[in-house]
């Protein structure tokens, strides 16, 4: 409205200037120019001002501020404006002939008309607010009570921002039935106006989600530019943005630019990708636009429309519709509002409707009289289409308004207080300040709809509902606005719109919904990245990461699995992680599986060997109980790999860590019993050394007892403090879960192995030194290679199960068991199933106590 507001302004400023520049003696308010007389009128008790439209495409003159303003010139007739108008004569008349409302009271009207001009509109509400006598204004005028006590109109927003900034400081309250900028509805700058239309802002969102509906997200705007443009798509960014739909571009005309202007806009939307174009802008902004764009044969654009041009039918337009065919859009709900011709006014328009004339001529006329009696049957324009009344409604409901506000005034017939707040005055009296109030308060019932105005001014209905129309072409060449759909404000999201698709005539030659974005779909598996310095509409398409799904369409970010799911190849769904263990199943569990088996037959074999052997020298000079014993806990070391394999629970977790430890740790104290034997018969062959006795059968089983027992004892103290469990492992990989067993205690487990240790390390030292005692065949050799491969394979043991991720450390636990246990089976009881198999000769007494040369000193 700022433009209005300053060109008001400098028009009071130029008045003001030309009156100091008068005589003295003449009036302040000296007016300028001819008079205006009302187009339509009748008087009555009390008058009510119109301000309409009727002639359009006013010739706009070059203002130099040097001399007085040219005179206005119109070019053409408004059809709809006229049926606005007659709706008002219409209205006034019906009003008279009830008695429910204004009883004894005639309402009469003065309808001038303003041709869609801000300077021509001031006048014309000058002149309403103003005294007439003998239908002429004089210097007076301005210093006298006003005419009219309230004025509707007037259509455009810009027009009207100049008639409420003028007679606000009079309190005349001006009631617009088709001024929607939502500027108007600010009461500080515009304390006196009110309106019968939705403001636009109810008209911008439902066009947002008319957008939002068909899947259009990248569009073009063109506006008018004036307050009706600029305020409506400032309103319509501002909703769009928080929708989610980009504006490519955004261009404002006025019909009064230069065509290079016209031409570089046109270029714009040639060059654009967007196939979708929202157009706020007056039917005579967009009409200039859509003749550059039919010279220029820039066609398949879908055109979005706003209530001001889409469902006016305008001749002109049918020659241009192959810019904008199956132009879609919003329009006031419809509504039946009869007409009644007739008036001064209508002179011009009964003339140009039937090519005849009214007026008496002297000389001859080329045109036939007109008889006043003329039949519309046939006569196609605005005026006869009743197609959608929704203006003319608008119109019908402002009557009303300040027909019940005057009935409020005039209700009683005194001039006392009869109740609080409310006094009934003269009807001669009633000043606007007085009609102004009661305007806040009105609230009435016409044709089943409440009406009532809000703290704004704007129409306090609930439902804000608009008509989708649909332009399609007609079989004579005219255009047909056909309605398609309605607008529900009231519904949730997503049912707003009731449409009738397969009456809609779309842009182009498929007749097709049109597509309209920046960027296709992102589908389900990846998510949009905005492009750098770009709108939020234009993005690119990345496949989520491992671990991350989108599992619908322009998802803005992916979302990450639980931790026990991943993300399906095609990264739209979440499913459950493999999980890894060793397995039977596997390859190199059957591989363990096998050398473990083998393992263990094999030392069931050599005990066999032994047993049947056991009356044997080499049987028995090794000690063959601390043998048997050996092989048995060698049968239990290859067994207890067994335990490894397969999905861990909480037993098979306990039992596979304590099992390990305390075979090895029997299997090691066998060892070291025989290290010992070794030893300690060597020194028993020395004369008057009994130390044997002290290390006899009993005492070889109390010492493997006794170290086993101290390595149950540890295993207890791990079992009862905090034992292995089974746990899920998912930091080494996304796409697997390790399911392995928790030591629970890893001091525990190390202390297990530490203890095994010991005592390999100390069976190594006694074996070591016992390694070259004067024997045929001694054992502490064999019992030193087996602990040195021992302690080999354990010490490396420690590195490659730390490093080792998920099912491989087990394998290389197993393989440590069955590494050590093949090299302690190997060492020391091969050599001796060789001599029983293979060299039965060498298995003698004699030959076992034979004697090495000795060695010089």
């Amino acid at each position: 409205y700022e433009s209005a507001f300053k060109l008001t302004e400098m028009l009071l400023l130029v008045a003001s200037l030309m009156a100091l520049l008068t005589k003295a003696e003449d009036p302040f308010c000296k007016l300028w120019s001819k008079n205006e007389l009302p187009l339509f009128s009748k008087d009555g008790d009390i008058i009510i001002g119109g301000i309409f439209s009727l002639n359009d495409s006013p010739v706009d003159a070059s203002l130099a501020f040097t001399s007085l303003p040219a005179e206005f010139k119109c070019k053409s007739l408004n059809f709809r404006e006229l049926q606005c108008a007659q709706t008002m004569i219409f209205a006034v008349e019906e009003i008279n002939n009830r008695t429910d409302i204004l009883p004894g009271v005639s309402l009469g009207y003065m309808i001038y008309d303003a041709c869609r001009d801000i300077r021509l509109a001031l006048k014309s509400a000058m002149a309403l607010v103003s005294r007439k006598e003998d239908g002429r204004l004089n210097d007076m005028s301005c210093v006298k009570p006003p005419n009219v006590l309230a004025i509707i109109g007037q259509t455009s927003s810009s027009p009207t921002v100049g008639i409420a900034t003028t007679l606000g400081p009079f309190n005349i309250p001006v009631i617009s039935h088709s001024s929607s900028c939502a500027c108007l509805s600010n009461k500080n700058l515009f304390p006196t106006f009110f309106r019968t239309i939705p403001s636009d802002f109810y008209q911008s969102r439902a066009l947002v989600q008319l957008v939002k509906h068909f899947g259009w997200t990248w569009v073009g705007a063109v506006r008018s530019d004036n307050d009706y443009g600029n305020y409506g798509m400032a309103m319509f960014l501002q909703i769009a943005q928080q929708e989610g739909v980009c504006i490519e571009y955004s261009e404002a005309i006025f019909r009064t630019l230069p065509r290079e202007k016209f031409l570089r806009i046109v270029n714009t939307m040639k060059i654009s990708s967007s196939k979708v174009i929202i157009a706020f802008m007056s039917s005579s902004d967009f009409e200039i636009l859509l003749k550059e764009l039919y010279i220029q044969n820039i066609t398949g654009f879908q055109w979005i429309g706003t209530e001001s041009w889409i469902s006016v039918q305008n001749p002109s337009f049918a020659q241009y519709y192959k810019v904008m065919s199956g132009a879609i859009g919003m329009a006031i709900s419809n509504a039946v509002i009869p007409s009644t011709p007739g008036n001064a006014g209508m002179v011009k328009y009964w003339e140009l409707l039937f090519n005849c004339t009214l007026t008496k001529q002297d000389n001859v006329s080329v045109l036939p009289q007109c008889s006043g009696y003329e039949d519309f049957t046939g006569i196609i324009n605005q005026y006869t289409d009743t197609s959608n009344l929704g203006k003319s409604n608008n119109v019908y409901k402002a009557v009303y308004a300040v027909a019940y506000a005057l009935h409020d005034l005039l209700q009683c017939k005194d001039t006392k207080v009869t109740s609080s707040n409310k006094m009934c005055v003269n009807r001669m009296n009633i000043e606007p300040w007085q009609v102004l109030n009661s305007l806040k308060k009105v609230n009435f019932t016409n044709n089943e709809e409440n009406f009532y105005f809000d703290e704004n001014g704007d129409p306090a209905s609930r439902v804000r509902t608009y008509d989708v129309v649909n332009w399609q072409p007609n079989k004579d060449g005219t255009i047909d606005i056909v309605t398609v759909g309605g607008y529900f404000a009231f519904l949730s999201a997503g049912q707003q719109f009731k449409m009738n698709y397969d009456s809609i005539v779309w842009a182009g030659k498929e007749n097709k919904v049109p597509r309209s974005v920046c960027s296709e779909s992102c589908q389900p598996g990846t998510r949009k990245a905005v492009q750098k310095g770009r709108p939020v509409c234009c993005y690119d398409c990345l496949p989520c990461a491992e671990g991350e799904i989108s599992n619908t369409t322009d998802s803005s970010d992916c979302l990450k699995c639980p931790l026990e799911y991943k993300s399906n190849e095609q990264k739209d769904e979440c499913i459950l992680k493999d999980i890894e263990f060793l397995s039977f199943q596997e390859i190199m569990g059957l591989l363990l599986v096998v050398l473990s088996l083998f393992g263990a037959f094999l030392t069931l074999l050599i005990t066999l060997v032994f047993y049947l052997n056991r009356e044997t020298p080499i049987v028995r000079a090794n000690n063959s109980e601390l043998s048997f014993l050996l092989l048995f806990s060698l049968t239990l070391c290859f067994l207890c790999s067994l335990t490894f394999i397969g999905e861990p629970s909480e037993w098979s977790c306990m039992l596979r860590h304590t099992a390990f430890g305390i075979t090895f740790v029997m299997c090691i104290s066998c060892v070291l019993g025989k290290t010992i034997v070794v030893l300690m018969a060597f020194r028993a062959t020395i004369p008057g050394n009994n130390i044997m006795k002290w290390f006899g059968v009993m005492q070889q089983r109390l010492s493997v007892c006794s170290f086993t027992l101290i390595q149950i004892l540890i295993c207890l103290l791990w079992l009862l403090t905090s034992p292995p469990f089974p746990n899920k492992i998912m930091r080494h990989s996304t796409e697997t879960i390790i399911l392995e067993c928790n030591l629970g205690s890893p001091t525990a487990f190390y202390a297990v192995l530490g203890y095994i240790g010991i005592l390999a390390c100390l069976c190594f030292i006694l074996a070591f030194l016992a390694r070259k005692l004067p024997d045929n065949f001694n054992e502490a050799k064999f019992i030193t290679f087996s602990i040195l491969i021992f302690c080999a394979v354990w010490i490396t043991f420690i590195p490659a199960y730390i490093s080792s991720p998920g099912k491989y450390t087990v394998a290389v636990e197993i393989f440590a068991i069955l590494a050590s246990s093949f090299g302690l089976l190997f060492c020391i009881f091969i050599p001796k199933c060789y001599i029983i198999l293979l060299r039965p000769e060498r298995n003698t007494k004699k030959h076992l106590m034979g004697k090495i040369p000795s060695k010089s000193v």
